[in-house]
Order: structure tokens, then C-alpha cells, then sequence
């Protein structure tokens, strides 16, 4: 009863009201509710505040969150290896969109025929990396630069160029461009970079498929990963290298537990996945 409120609390202060929360965890609004109450009654503190519609933590609840939560996530994961995955058990690979649109999807497409119980997700790396070490996911797909320490395999698959993406003629570095989130793993490196160079971020988007299509539609350089360019089959006429952004690259890695990849069904999607990259 204990984990299953904890758990509760994790997803509350994830997704902000009881509704999204009873949503992910396929219970009703007021079971979750009751499993709050019951939590804060075993505890002896008072754990969320009403507001509004949204749903407040309280001091208590953020420090129980940050002391228990990777615990209990690494708990959740160890659970999750023990499990034995038969032929129609859901096997889920939680990815990033941009990598599983440019590199995975024919190939998904085709295996899908042959192992029918695959499941894909998507978030972004936080998430995915998250996921993975909970046992919500048996894969992960992600870019960007992974927490210092993890307890799971990480195959580094490789380090994806960006192009810089216009509908018209770049003979020049631009003094502005549109950029993705500057906050996410996958991208936090490039601010320093374009510090250097003198490049001002135009924009911060959450897309890049958003970013390619302003780009192409003339509204700014954007930057883009060689994934979107390739999903989006953007012209080489409007793709644009300069050394100088050499080093903007983003590193790609496949995630799994060491325990899942003793599942055959895991361990033959991981190499699937892998020989891609060969």
C-alpha cells in the first residue's frame, strides 16, 4: 500500500491534477484521491494543496519525492527484470520522435510483421531514460548527453550532425537562428557553442520539425538534426555546412536493462536496432 501511493505521488506531481494521474494509471479520479490520503496518513504530513485546478505539492511531498524516487524507480526496474516476456508479452521502445521517424521507421515497419507485440513511445531523453530505468520501457532510443550515473547498458550508436536548414542561399554563418529548446539533454551543449560563434538563438522551439518548416517557409536559418532532414527529405539545395558547427553534433544511444537483454525477444530488437548503425 505504501509503494502504491508513493507511486501515486510520483505520477501527481508529473502530470499536475488527479484526472491525468488516474488516466496513467488506469484508476479513477478518486482512487487517486484515497491512495494521496492514505499516503499522507501513514506519514503523518500533508503532501498536495488544491489550486485550482492543478493540484500543489508541498515542501514535505518534494523532499520525499527527491529522497524516495530514484529508489523507488530502481526498485520498479529490478521488478521489472524478474518478469519473464513470452511470445504476445508487450515489449515497449520508448524513443525519441525525431530518431524514430528518421532512422527506425521502415525498419519497425517490416519487424512489426514478424513480432506483432511491440510497443512505441515517445518523449523526450529525461523521460525515456526514466522509463527504462523503471522498467516502464524495455528500450530506449534517445539523444543527447545521458545522467553521470545510470544503471543500465548504454550502446553509443553514433554522433548525429545538424545542418543548417533555409530556403534561400547561405554563403555565411547567420547572426540568428531558430534552435530547439536549449534546456533539453539533447541540445544543452549548443548554447555555449553558438556563444562563441556569435550566433544569437532567434527562437527556442519544441519541434524541429516546427523549426525545419519556418526555415523552408523563409523565416530563419534553423538548425536541424540530419533525422529530421532525412524524415522531412529536405532538398539538399536548402541544407547548409560550416566547420564552425562541426562540433554541434548530438550523441545517439540505445538503453536497456543488462537483465532485459537476456529476453530473446529483447535482445533480438536490440541488434536489430544496433546493425543499423554498424
Amino acid at each position: 500500500m505504501l509503494l502504491e501511493g508513493i507511486e501515486t505521488l510520483l505520477v501527481l506531481a508529473e502530470e499536475g491534477t488527479m484526472s491525468r494521474t488516474g488516466s496513467r494509471l488506469y484508476i479513477s479520479q478518486s482512487a487517486v484521491s484515497k491512495r494521496i490520503a492514505k499516503l499522507e496518513a501513514t506519514l503523518g504530513t500533508k503532501l498536495i494543496i488544491p489550486a485550482g485546478r492543478l493540484i500543489k505539492l508541498t515542501p514535505d511531498a518534494h523532499a520525499l519525492i527527491k529522497n524516495v524516487g530514484p529508489s523507488f524507480n530502481e526498485i520498479r526496474g529490478l521488478i521489472f527484470e524478474h518478469q519473464n516476456l513470452d511470445d504476445q508479452s508487450i515489449i515497449t521502445l520508448d524513443c525519441s520522435e525525431t530518431l524514430v521517424a528518421g532512422y527506425l521507421a521502415n525498419t519497425l515497419g517490416t519487424y512489426f510483421q514478424k513480432d506483432k507485440y511491440i510497443s512505441i513511445t515517445t518523449h523526450h531523453t529525461p523521460v525515456i531514460v526514466e522509463n527504462v530505468q523503471s522498467g516502464k520501457a524495455s528500450i530506449g532510443f534517445c539523444a543527447g548527453h545521458l545522467p553521470a550515473q545510470y544503471s543500465f547498458v548504454a550502446e553509443h550508436l553514433m554522433d548525429e550532425p545538424f545542418k543548417l536548414v533555409f530556403n534561400q542561399p547561405l554563403m555565411a554563418l547567420p547572426k540568428a537562428i531558430v534552435v530547439n529548446d536549449l534546456k533539453n539533454p539533447s541540445n544543452i551543449s549548443q548554447a555555449a557553442v553558438l556563444q562563441k560563434l556569435g550566433i544569437t538563438p532567434l527562437m527556442e522551439m519544441d519541434s524541429y520539425t516546427a523549426s525545419a518548416q519556418l526555415a523552408l517557409a523563409g523565416m530563419a536559418p534553423a538548425l536541424v538534426p540530419q533525422s529530421i532532414v532525412k524524415t522531412l527529405s529536405i532538398d539538399d539545395k536548402y541544407c547548409f555546412e560550416f566547420t564552425e558547427l562541426a562540433e554541434l553534433t548530438r550523441p545517439i544511444y540505445l538503453i536497456y536493462r543488462q537483465n532485459s537483454y537476456k529476453q530473446p525477444r529483447v535482445k533480438n530488437l536490440v541488434e536489430t536496432i544496433t546493425n543499423l548503425f554498424a
